[in-house]
């Protein structure tokens, strides 16, 4: 059994939707949920599906470098980001190479980087009149949203889309396609493929 942990910094619906995915797997169990916001609703779903919390600060997971063996308590083997906004830091991405991985609310390399998130942008992709957005899986390295790609899914767009209906329209992609996702990496460790 490969066991996940989920990092996430808002409400959780994407860990919601993994979790219910993953719910009666056969080699993929999420284990843990991390948070860097004590009232997250991510904390709720994890408290609602029986899963173990976590709550870090800035200063252990930048300076201290003890969440290792935190998640080495949990016999974790993958890290899953699910709208966490903390750049992960060399150390985490040495200690699980080519095992943690992002979703990014956009068809990288477009519209990624520092800062570009959430309704930034859709925001975005909205003023430069796309006519199409998706969502890019990826592993990730030291730098914001340059990991490797693992898939990307698009959705159209119509000239009438304000940001908000960008955002529903990638969202309701997110749902339907991270999870299978983070199952086809879990099938990749398993069969030592990475």
């Amino acid at each position: 059994m490969l066991n996940i942990a989920i990092f996430a910094s808002g409400g959780g619906s994407n860990a919601e939707a993994i979790i219910r995915y993953l719910k009666d797997h056969a080699n993929l169990s999420v284990k843990l949920i991390v948070s860097n916001r004590k009232n997250a609703g991510v904390l709720d779903r994890a408290a609602n599906h029986g899963i173990q919390t976590l709550l870090i600060n800035r200063d252990g997971f930048y300076e201290k470098k003890d969440l290792t063996p935190r998640l080495a308590e949990h016999k974790i083997d993958l890290i899953v980001l699910a709208g966490f906004l903390w750049l992960i830091p060399k150390y985490l991405i040495k200690d699980f190479p080519n095992r943690v991985i992002n979703i990014h609310p956009a068809l990288l390399p477009k519209y990624g980087g520092k800062g570009m998130y959430g309704h930034h942008v859709h925001q975005a992709v909205f003023n430069n009149k796309e006519k199409e957005s998706g969502l890019t899986v990826h592993y990730v390295n030291e730098h914001y949203d340059e990991g490797n790609i693992i898939l990307q899914a698009r959705c159209p767009l119509t000239p009438t889309d304000q940001p908000e209906d960008i955002a529903r329209k990638v969202l309701s992609l997110e749902h339907q396609v991270y999870p299978v996702a983070v199952e086809m990496v879990g099938r990749f460790m398993k069969d030592g493929l990475i």
